[in-house]
């Protein structure tokens, strides 16, 4: 995974004078440069009204983006070549006329450099600096111009064609629209020379023409060019739409063509010209025949089926059990394959589009699906996602299938007790049906589906057997290929579906079936994972859920943080999607009962959306005796604060309260044991236990809780205790502590360690074991952290009483 760069944060200067369409958007015209790095475009040139993603590859261009990154302003020469790649652009391939925009947010990844662009004026290279990369030039600014003989109404006229054209155009492509509105938040309608580089910027035409609006320096000349381009634009446009309702009306015509045929058949059958039921009932089936590739003993089980229909009655029940029977068979699309799409840059583009952050899973996949490009295929594979609830897992499954071009269906099997659920009803019982897997493949009539089982962690068992055993034989690649359904009764394939699990843990799932698994974890998300997840996918998907129309409501950036912090602290997203459901509605209410058209929810009036938060802002506790631990939950990490106190010298003793379970309670006696035996070594009073009545408590008493690695956080805190110094700093630790001092490998590496970043501890001491554990974290988790890595107590100790 490549490592993304510091996004380069430049200061916006606000508007500048009047009457130039350069500076006025963002600077001054003192504060333009008058040198520049160059970067060049391929496909259109750049104009001051925009501001745009642009992307570009690294190899030839990451040294003048860190060059940028090193200046100031961040302030950067966009210019189009002359050819169709801009790779290996030389001076003499730009045009002459150029936009200065500022350059926001720079990102490495996967060979490319993303950053956004915001457009500030035009200028003109009259020298160029340096003639190999990275591109330097002395530039100058080109103000507007206007003829003497051009008035203000003929502006203002030709202002009006333009902006009626695009009132034209939103009706026919909605996309217009978002574009008009982000424009119209920036600048004002009334500034002809911006609206004149937005209209521009809307159409489809060639960079030769636009790079020729792009040099009109002349207002007038320039809005004549870029109204011919937006005309045409119009035309193509309404073209689209005429076919578009064309193929609307054939398809009507389909629909009316199938009420006539029907009512054609209903007038055959009052004639008597209409064949019998039975004959109709095997025509059907050996029309769907000729439609299949069916294997051998399949072809002869219905075969023998139809030659045992056409001997029975049709009113007898023994007809209708038949019946339904072949209708199961001749409807599962036997030999019908969808084709894989085995494109990995697609693939990565579109679990890039559908979840942000999870880059870690993203790559698992990718090289899951780099094999199966290898070899031509993805079968015989069985994805185990585990993680806490809402951190994704079953929308992965859906990206995934979307990234294959495999149909999707999905079914829990949380709460699952018989087994008949997977395997079916024998034919002999009434309302038989097959198991959920053929249902499924019948559902999505395609042979290789990708088909998820959520919940597998939850599956149970009763007196009608066991369902996760029966699940051996769906997953087990190695005998799928002749799973036999006992309704059926026929072995159908299933090698080549791929089959994706979920789960919160893996304690519960058998192990037979949990080998027969390739595990792919997700953690939980970071605040800043958070935010973009609602700023672009929950939000967006809270507004179309209510009915409300973009731009509506808005949300800050701060209110989505606060949401965050005081209601939404689980490691995945279901609370804070939740909460904006909530703002959405009481903003709703408002926008019917007219009390407001739009509204806007900032930190400060998000009290008038949401009831008091449930979580107050966590400072880690200082004191005596008083430690921060780190744990795991089946809902992620979690920090621990565990307290230790003397309660009186009159004897000795150790007690222990907060629900510990016996794995802990054990932990805590070792703690107990071996710092009461090495009080000398570590600088503490070495009668002090002899003495002392101590009482160690894990707070939030209310809550199981049980396992080895807070051996040494409560080691920890008995030795501040006997001490009689607090840890004076943020600091947690987490590591299975043994009689001899040894700090042992704990799990759940990656959920503590987020756990700690949430609540902005960034000291760490891990277990020396889990050092492979934290180097494969993503870089992003692991910026800002300062870890110790321990082997034996010792260390602990001269780590945190330094």
């Amino acid at each position: 995974m490549s490592e993304d760069t510091q996004p380069l944060e430049g200061e916006i200067v606000g508007p500048g004078e009047e009457g130039h369409d350069g500076p006025t958007p963002n600077l001054p015209a003192q504060t333009l440069p008058g040198t520049l790095y160059i970067l060049p475009l391929a496909e259109k040139p750049f104009f001051p009204a925009q501001t745009l993603p642009l992307i570009m590859n690294e190899a030839p261009w990451l040294e003048t983006v860190k060059k940028i990154g090193d200046v100031g302003n961040h302030l950067v020469g966009l210019i189009c070549v002359h050819g169709d790649t801009s790779d290996d652009a030389r001076p003499e391939d730009f045009y002459g006329v150029g936009t200065l925009v500022r350059m926001h947010h720079p990102m490495r990844s996967d060979g490319k450099i993303q950053f956004i662009a915001e457009g500030i004026t035009r200028f003109r290279v009259a020298e160029w600096i340096s003639g190999k990369t990275p591109y330097y030039a002395r530039v100058e600014y080109t103000a507007e111009t206007r003829q003497a003989s051009t008035t203000g109404e003929e502006i203002k006229a030709y202002a009006l064609a333009i902006i009626n054209t695009i009132k034209d155009l939103l009706p026919l492509n909605p996309l217009y629209s978002e574009e008009l509105k982000f424009f119209l938040n920036r600048f004002s309608p009334n500034e002809p020379a911006l609206l004149t580089d937005f209209a521009a910027s809307l159409t489809t035409a060639p960079k030769e023409k636009l790079q020729e609006v792009l040099e009109a320096l002349n207002l007038r000349k320039r809005m004549q060019k870029v109204l011919v381009l937006i005309k045409k634009e119009l035309e193509v446009a309404k073209l689209q739409n005429q076919i578009s309702e064309k193929v609307e009306e054939k398809m009507t015509q389909q629909q009316r063509e199938f009420f006539l045929r029907e009512q054609l058949r209903t007038i055959q059958k009052e004639l008597g010209i209409a064949k019998d039921d039975r004959t109709a009932d095997l025509d059907l089936y050996r029309g769907r025949i000729k439609k299949l590739r069916l294997p051998p003993h399949a072809a002869k089980k219905i075969d023998e089926e139809m030659t045992k229909l056409s001997g029975l009655e049709h009113g007898s029940p023994e007809y209708t059990v038949t019946r339904n029977y072949l209708d199961w068979l001749t409807n599962l699309p036997w030999g019908r394959y969808t084709k894989d799409k085995l494109d990995l840059t697609r693939a990565r583009k579109i679990l890039d589009q559908d979840h942000d952050g999870l880059d870690d899973v993203k790559e698992r996949i990718i090289e899951f699906l780099a094999v199966g490009a290898l070899k031509g295929e993805v079968a015989g594979s069985i994805l185990l996602l585990v993680g806490p609830p809402g951190v994704g897992k079953t929308s992965i499954g859906k990206s995934v299938a979307r990234a294959l071009g495999r149909k999707f269906y999905r079914f829990s099997v949380g709460g699952m007790r018989d087994e008949a659920e997977i395997k079916g009803h024998r034919r002999t019982y009434i309302g038989a049906m097959p198991g959920k897997f053929i249902q499924a493949i019948k559902e999505v009539e395609s042979h290789n589906p990708i088909i998820m089982l959520d919940e597998v962690d939850k599956i149970g068992a009763s007196y009608q057997g066991d369902p996760a055993s029966a699940l051996l034989e769906v997953l087990d690649p190695e005998q799928n290929a002749e799973f036999l359904d006992h309704y059926l009764d026929v072995r159908f394939d299933l090698s080549k579906t791929l089959f994706i699990c979920t789960a919160n843990q893996l304690d519960t799932i058998p192990s037979p079936l949990l080998d027969r698994m390739e595990v792919i974890r997700l953690s939980g998300y970071l605040l800043e994972e958070k935010v973009a997840i609602a700023k672009h996918h929950l939000w967006p998907k809270q507004i179309k859920k209510a009915g409300l129309k973009r731009g509506q409501v808005s949300i800050s950036e701060a209110a989505v943080r606060k949401i965050i912090d005081g209601y939404a602290r689980e490691a995945g997203v279901r609370q804070l999607e939740m909460n904006l459901g909530k703002v959405i509605r009481k903003s709703a209410v408002r926008i019917v009962r007219k009390e407001a058209e739009r509204l806007a929810v900032n930190a400060a009036n998000l009290d008038t959306f949401l009831t008091d938060p449930p979580y107050l802002p966590e400072k880690p506790n200082f004191g005596i005796g008083v430690v921060t631990g780190l744990a795991w939950t089946a809902l992620g990490g979690a920090t621990l604060t565990i307290e230790a106190t003397k309660v009186h010298t009159l004897n000795r003793g150790f007690k222990l309260t907060g629900k510990l379970g016996e794995v802990m309670k054990e932990s805590a006696e070792i703690a107990h044991s071996y710092i009461s035996s090495h009080l000398k070594p570590f600088k503490a009073d070495a009668k002090f236990f002899d003495e002392a009545f101590v009482h160690l408590h894990v707070p939030e008493g209310a809550t199981p809780k049980d396992g080895p690695s807070a051996g040494i956080t409560m080691a920890t805190a008995l030795l501040s205790l006997a001490r009689n110094e607090k840890i004076a700093r943020p600091l947690a630790m987490t590591g299975e502590l043994t009689l001899t001092g040894q700090v042992l490998a704990v799990g759940g590496i990656r959920e503590k360690v987020i756990a700690a970043k949430r609540v902005g501890i960034t000291e760490l001491i891990l277990p020396h074991a889990n050092r492979p554990d934290y180097d494969r974290l993503p870089d992003y988790v692991k910026a800002g952290l300062t870890v110790s890595f321990v082997k034996h107590y010792r260390d602990v100790a001269r780590t945190v009483f330094v």
